[in-house]
């Protein structure tokens, strides 16, 4: 894809379009996917240091460092006295900083970051500063005991507040959103439904400064090799004069600004969409469109065509063939008696797959390559289903018909441990039990469904588990 050159003679320079939402919560990106799904590999090399004009608003601090940590807004007025919680003692560290304190491996790291390029002044204003966060380590560690059903993600997710809210921003912007999408072919509606489901359209992207979280993250070691390479980039971003250190704000994963770039994603993909030389994805709208848009479309956005549609499989339909693996032409799925569940003519798309995130109780997806694009930014099905149906309603279209299982109740990590523990025992490998329904514990259940007679869309249900557990008896 062709590089996005704003077309800055048809965009406003007025201050009116350089604003910032205030900051009043954490970020939720990165809670599906390690380390963030726009985490970029193998980044390009550094383009052209550019001169910081005027720095965006920082955000007040917390008050305290357990306020900092639990990421509260920041108060309007501090008391006199603040009580500080005592602090919970530091998790020892997993990776290579094992036998060192976090001062040290700033130490050690400092070495990696001068070798790099980093300058004196860079590591010793904001490496060295970098303080160690518990709280992210909690965070990243944090395993839900049960997870949620689709519906539950989608419900919160796609809601008539958000799409209300993403109407207005497009019509407020309708000349960036029509410039960037001319150059990039992304339609207004994808972009403002990531700036949604990212940070609430600018009111919540993180009040974690992003070296301290990229710097906690790679001290514990748990992604020693991600977050070390992200902060890195982190100071090389800083180093050039992007954005000062303490202004580099975002959530707990190190995802950056009004649509959560990690470091990397920010050095591949971030633009300069105002003319004023900065890329400035905190302060200024036209930045976080135009950067949006260049991200998706270097990652195989296809214009003009959609994500997906809905619709009704065949009574006979292989459910163990609905899986983004599997894909085809549209016209092969039209042969086997798929049809679209408003009952048009299914969209000339040549690559595309059948999802069903509820097995055969719930909707059926077919999406193409605009679909897996989006998987680029988080790669999880829910969010990606999440950011189409947004944008097909804040473009005056419909959600989903199909009505979910709501009757289903999800299974505790301990009872998917059951669950897989007690297919292996019956020769159906689901691989080392760990009560995370994978692509392995999906396989196992599907072939246990074949062999009861029943429709084999490998969805784990509690009748299964009962049904299971039973048989073992």
């Amino acid at each position: 894809m062709a590089v996005i050159t704003p077309d800055f003679k048809s965009l406003q320079r007025s201050r009116k379009e350089r604003l910032i939402y205030p900051v009043i919560g954490a970020s939720l990106l990165c809670v599906f996917v390690s380390g963030c799904g726009s985490a970029p590999t193998n980044p390009p090399t550094n383009p052209p240091a550019v001169a910081i004009k005027k720095a965006p608003p920082q955000p007040q601090q917390p008050a305290t460092p357990a306020q900092a940590q639990a990421q509260q807004p920041p108060a309007t007025a501090a008391p006199s006295q603040p009580v500080v919680a005592a602090e919970p003692p530091a998790p020892a560290p997993q990776g290579p900083a094992k036998q060192m304190s976090f001062p040290q491996w700033l130490k050690t790291f400092a070495e990696r970051a001068s070798e790099a390029g980093i300058s004196d002044a860079t590591i010793r204003t904001s490496l060295n500063n970098a303080q160690f966060i518990p709280r992210i380590v909690e965070l990243d560690r944090a395993q839900p005991e049960f997870t949620r059903p689709p519906w539950v993600y989608i419900d919160n997710a796609v809601s008539k507040a958000r799409i209300d809210q993403g109407k207005a921003l497009i019509k407020k912007h309708q000349s960036l959103f029509k410039a960037a999408e001319d150059q990039s072919g992304v339609p207004a509606s994808i972009i403002t439904a990531i700036w949604g489901m990212e940070s609430n359209f600018g009111r919540n992207f993180g009040s974690f400064r992003a070296v301290d979280a990229l710097a906690t993250l790679a001290y514990d070691g748990r992604r020693y090799d991600w977050a070390s390479r992200e902060l890195l980039i982190a100071l090389k971003i800083i180093d050039r004069g992007d954005i000062p250190a303490t202004q580099m704000l975002g959530s707990w994963a190190g995802a950056m600004g009004h649509t959560q770039f990690l470091p990397s994603a920010y050095q591949r993909f971030a633009v300069d969409g105002d003319g004023d030389g900065i890329r400035d994805i905190w302060g200024s709208i036209p930045d976080v469109i135009y950067s949006t848009a260049n991200f998706l479309d270097k990652s195989g956005w296809r214009k003009g065509e959609t994500w997906g549609v809905e619709v009704v499989l065949p009574k006979n339909f292989d459910y163990a063939r609905a899986e983004l693996k599997v894909s085809q032409h549209v016209s092969g799925w039209q042969a086997e008696g798929v049809k679209s569940v408003d009952g048009r003519e299914l969209p000339n798309l040549d690559n595309t797959s059948i999802i069903t995130p509820a097995g055969a109780r719930g909707p059926a997806i077919l999406v193409g390559d605009n679909f897996r694009t989006l998987l680029k930014y988080n790669n999880s099905i829910n969010y990606a289903l999440a950011v189409g149906l947004n944008a097909r309603q804040m473009a005056g279209g419909t959600g989903l018909v199909t009505p979910w299982p709501r009757d289903l109740e999800p299974l505790s990590r301990t009872e998917v441990r059951q669950l897989q523990e007690a297919l292996n025992a019956k020769g159906f490998d689901t691989g080392t039990p760990d009560g995370v329904a994978g692509p392995a514990t999906r396989i196992g259940v599907r072939d246990f469904q074949k062999s009861a007679g029943i429709p084999a869309d490998g969805y784990p249900t509690k009748d299964l588990l009962e049904s299971l557990l039973s048989s073992a008896k």
